[in-house]
């Protein structure tokens, strides 16, 4: 008795704090199950690096999804344990400077091995050149459409001059076009251009990525490739898809109102079939 008059609150508890600890649990449950779940947020990869880029978004969601999972799990039993009003038990800390110092250091070496492991990946994919028998396709990006640009059978790009821009002229074979090939340069007569990108199974590919306008983003979600295409700028970008098939190419940097609509076809064919859309598609000179 005199116990509950020293201290009138502490048989009283929070109605709503065992909800609270039980709900952030079941959070930290479902958050997980998605992290290990992974077919959810990317399509299958069909490119040679695929591999590298889907093993580092593994490893970062494992190392990520352990810290988030005992962060939330730690905070449910704080709210369960001290869930009564007036708990003695719960007292006020300044701070632990050898904790603190603890988990700073430990958190340090986290993002600094996933940094290594991450450049890793990015520099097998950035300081490697394409071999010298790539095929040469040049990409470029306008508000709100993809060009895919070819050699012809001279294995040269014409010339381009902006001021030759014909965006009205919706034939994408005409010259000048809405790439602005220059006319007077024979190189550029037998060029190719396109509104999907076709390319030959099991060959290095050399993209050179380009903008018109603004700044635009190529992004093959199956290829694992996520690019800026800047203007005044020729970024050269390498791969080699393994699986035939048709895939969604999409521009994935905010480039004016109708930067939903801005997307084109990747067809993956085998050898023969490639070539022979490449006959298809040659222009009458």
């Amino acid at each position: 008795m005199n116990s509950a008059i020293r201290n009138p609150h502490s048989a009283l508890r929070n109605p709503m704090s065992r909800f609270l600890a039980i709900v952030i649990w079941l959070i930290a449950i479902i958050t997980i199950g998605f992290i290990a779940w992974s077919k959810w947020w990317l399509p299958e990869g069909i490119s040679a690096h695929s591999g590298w880029i889907d093993g580092q978004l593994r490893f970062t969601f494992i190392v990520i999804g352990i810290g988030f999972f005992l962060t939330q799990a730690l905070l449910g039993y704080a709210i369960w344990r001290y869930r009564r009003v007036g708990n003695d038990n719960a007292v006020f800390s300044r701070g632990n400077s050898r904790l603190e110092v603890i988990w700073t250091v430990v958190i340090a070496i986290v993002f600094i091995v996933l940094a290594i492991t991450g450049q890793r990946v990015w520099a097998k994919l950035q300081l490697n050149q394409s071999p010298p028998d790539a095929v040469q396709i040049e990409v470029t990006g306008q508000q709100f459409a993809w060009n895919f640009r070819y050699p012809g059978q001279d294995g040269r790009f014409g010339q381009t001059d902006p001021g030759l821009y014909n965006d009205a002229d919706n034939s994408l074979g005409a010259r000048p076009g809405p790439l602005g090939i220059d006319p007077r340069d024979p190189a550029g007569k037998d060029d190719i251009v396109t509104g999907s990108l076709v390319i030959p199974v099991n060959r290095p590919i050399n993209l050179t990525l380009r903008a018109k306008d603004v700044t635009h983003d190529f992004f093959v979600p199956a290829l694992r490739l996520k690019y800026d295409a800047v203007p005044g700028m020729k970024i050269n970008i390498h791969f080699t898809a393994l699986k035939e098939g048709r895939y969604e190419i999409a521009c994935a940097e905010l480039c004016g109102q109708l930067h939903h609509q801005m997307r084109a076809i990747l067809e993956v064919k085998s050898q023969v079939d490639y070539e022979e859309w490449l006959r298809t598609k040659i222009p009458k000179i």
